[in-house]
């Protein structure tokens, strides 16, 4: 499994290696502290960047569920640990633009326990970012439950294979770093707010 670290990084960090991409991990309920030792265990997940955190999260309405928040303070999930991902060396005006991009293909209403949860979210993120994945363990159950699909409750069953979008290049200022995001639907305009979450 995953090891944690502190995430606390220093300016000249920050200036050999880039800005690091951080995975923070938040427990869904109290029995991953006996399920977490077997590999398993139902978590919660957003990314780290430019001091702040990106989740994705179930909504009623078409929107999108992409979110903002404090890092390692996500409302209603309890804080377990974080995992340095890699650096990327992109503005954080950059970084807004490609995260309203991806904003755009996580909608709300789209949110699947199984096939398109938070964990999905931040696996893809952090691939775009820095060409990782999130530890396996994270995301475990979602991945048991997809090849246990036919066990399932009827609500929880995966019923259609999804649409690959098409992957385009986002090049920030400088023209040295490249990000590839998906284009499928068109950036929101209004925010939605809340106290504590902000959606994209």
């Amino acid at each position: 499994m995953g090891s944690f670290f502190s995430s606390g990084t220093s300016a000249e960090e920050e200036r050999c290696n880039g800005i690091p991409v951080i995975l923070n991990v938040y427990d869904l309920t109290p029995l991953n502290n006996y399920l977490y030792w077997f590999g398993l265990g139902i978590f919660h997940s957003g990314i780290e960047v430019h001091g702040l955190e990106y989740g994705f999260g179930a909504l009623d309405l078409p929107t999108s569920g992409v979110f903002e928040t404090e890092p390692r303070n996500c409302p209603g999930f309890v804080y377990r640990g974080s995992i340095l991902l890699g650096y990327i060396n992109t503005s954080p005006f950059d970084l807004r633009t490609f995260m309203e991009s991806m904003a755009a293909e996580y909608y709300g209403d789209t949110y699947h326990l199984i096939s398109k949860n938070c964990n999905h979210f931040t696996d893809d993120l952090c691939f775009r970012l820095t060409g990782q994945q999130i530890p396996g363990w994270i995301n475990r159950l979602a991945r048991l439950g997809a090849i246990c699909n036919c066990l399932l409750p009827e609500s929880l069953r995966l019923t259609s294979l999804e649409h690959v979008p098409e992957y385009h290049v986002f090049s920030s200022e400088d023209g040295s770093e490249s990000i590839p995001f998906i284009t499928s639907h068109e950036p929101l305009d209004g925010d939605d707010t809340d106290i504590d979450k902000h959606l994209l």
